[in-house]
C-alpha cells in the first residue's frame, strides 16, 4: 500500500497517483501529492543532511540525481544598499542543467521511472525543456520536448545535446503547450509536465528546506519569486508549511509573486485571456494559461504577499544592473523579480527593516543577451 495519493487542490478529492492522471476527474482540478501520516514516508536528507522530506517514491534507491540543489545563497551588499533592503539571492543557476527546474525535473522523472514509464513528452519555454531532456536521457527514457521557435537557440541547442526529440513550435508558449497535448493524445504517452505533474512540486520543495539551514531556521519575512504556472513558488510554500508542521519553524514569510506586463495572468488581478499576450524577454514566466493559478492566488493570500507586474524595460534594467553591481548574469525571468522587488519596496509593501530572499532562477548565458 502506497504512503502518497493525490489529491485534487481545488475538490480535495482523493486519486491514486498515476502518471497519466494530471487532473482531478470530477472538477479538473490540478492535484497535489498527500502523504498517509498513518504510514512511514520515504524520505530524503535536505539542507545538508538535516532535515528529512517525504518524497513519492517506494524507496530511496528510486531516486535519481544528477547532483541538484544545495545551492549557495549570497548576500548583495551594494544592491542591498541601493534599495536600503538586506537583499540575498539563492544562486539556483548552479543547478547541472542551468535552472532551478532540475531541483523538480529529478523528482519528478525518479517518479515516473519507478512506474516504469519510457517514454514522455514536455513542453517548455526552454528550461525546463533542457532540465527534462538531461534527466530522460540519465534515466534511459525517450522525451519529447516541445519548446516555441522564438525560444533563445542556446536553450533549443541545449534540449537537442542531450538526445532528446526537440518539437520547435511556430506559435506562442500556449499554443506550444496545446501542440504538446495533442501529440500525446495521439501517441498515447505520458504527459511529463512540469507545469502539472504534482510530483514535479515535491522536487521544488527542497528549495524550502534548504533555506531553513541557509539562514539558521531565521528565514527571511520576504521571498519574491518570478512565477510563470508558479512550480517554485509552491514548492517553496509547500516546504515551509511542511517545517511549520513539524514546529521547526514559527512564522511564514510573505511570498511575493512578479510577472512581466506582457503577460500576467496572475498579477493582473483581472479577468485576463491569452489574446492579451505579448512579447516579453522573461520567457521562463511566459505563461498565459497557468493550470495552478488559484493555488498561487491562495498561497498569496495565506501569505500576505504581493503579485506585482513589471516593464520590459525594468527587467533589461536589472539584469545589467545585477552583472554590473553584483557579478550576477541571471536569465530576464530573475531579473523579473529584482525589479519588482524595488516596486515592492517603493509601494512599502516591503518594510526597510525586513529581509527577502530571490531565488536567481537560470543564468543568462542560456537567454538573449541585454542590448
Amino acid at each position: 500500500m502506497s504512503h502518497f495519493e493525490f489529491k485534487c487542490t481545488k475538490c480535495f478529492k482523493s486519486h491514486k497517483a498515476d502518471p497519466q492522471t494530471l487532473k482531478c476527474g470530477t472538477c479538473s482540478g490540478t492535484l497535489s501529492v498527500k502523504y498517509d501520516d498513518s504510514k512511514r514516508p520515504v524520505a530524503i536528507m535536505v539542507g545538508g543532511g538535516t532535515l528529512e522530506m517525504p518524497i513519492p517514491l517506494s524507496s530511496l534507491s528510486e531516486y535519481l540525481s544528477l547532483g541538484e540543489g544545495s545551492t549557495p545563497v549570497v548576500s548583495m551588499p551594494n544592491i542591498s544598499a541601493m534599495l536600503e533592503t538586506a537583499i540575498y539571492a539563492k544562486l539556483e543557476f548552479m543547478n547541472p542543467t542551468g535552472s532551478f527546474k532540475d531541483r523538480g525535473t529529478a523528482m519528478m522523472i525518479s517518479a515516473l521511472k519507478s512506474k516504469n514509464v519510457s517514454e514522455i513528452v514536455e513542453d517548455s519555454s526552454g528550461n525546463a525543456g533542457a532540465s527534462v531532456s538531461a534527466y530522460a536521457t540519465r534515466a534511459g527514457m525517450k522525451a519529447h520536448i516541445f519548446a516555441p521557435l522564438s525560444a533563445p537557440q542556446t536553450k533549443l541547442n541545449q534540449i537537442k545535446i542531450y538526445g532528446s526529440v526537440l518539437h520547435a513550435i511556430d506559435g506562442s508558449r500556449d499554443e506550444t503547450t496545446e501542440a504538446a497535448e495533442k501529440f500525446v493524445e495521439n501517441k498515447s504517452l505520458v504527459y511529463a509536465s512540469h507545469n502539472l505533474s504534482p510530483f514535479f512540486v515535491e522536487g521544488t520543495k527542497t528549495f524550502g528546506y534548504e533555506i531553513f539551514n541557509d539562514f539558521d531556521r531565521e528565514i527571511p519575512e520576504n521571498i519574491v519569486v518570478p512565477v510563470g504556472n508558479g512550480s517554485l513558488y509552491l514548492g517553496i510554500w509547500k516546504a515551509l508549511e511542511e517545517l511549520k508542521e513539524k514546529r521547526l519553524i514559527k512564522t511564514l514569510p510573505k511570498m511575493h509573486c512578479i510577472q512581466a506586463e506582457n503577460v500576467n495572468p496572475i498579477a493582473s488581478n483581472k479577468a485576463w485571456s491569452k489574446s492579451e499576450i505579448k512579447p516579453t524577454v522573461a520567457g521562463g514566466i511566459a505563461v498565459g494559461s497557468p493550470p495552478r493559478k488559484s493555488e498561487v492566488q491562495s498561497v498569496l493570500r495565506q501569505s500576505g504577499g504581493t503579485a506585482y507586474s513589471v516593464t520590459e524595460a525594468s527587467i533589461v534594467k536589472w539584469q545589467i544592473k545585477l552583472a554590473k553591481h553584483e557579478g550576477l548574469f541571471c536569465e530576464p525571468t530573475s531579473a523579473a523579480a529584482f525589479a519588482g522587488l524595488e516596486n515592492l519596496i517603493h509601494k512599502n509593501q516591503i518594510n526597510k527593516n525586513e529581509r527577502v530572499l530571490i531565488p536567481i532562477t537560470g543564468s543568462g548565458l542560456k537567454d538573449v543577451f541585454p542590448e
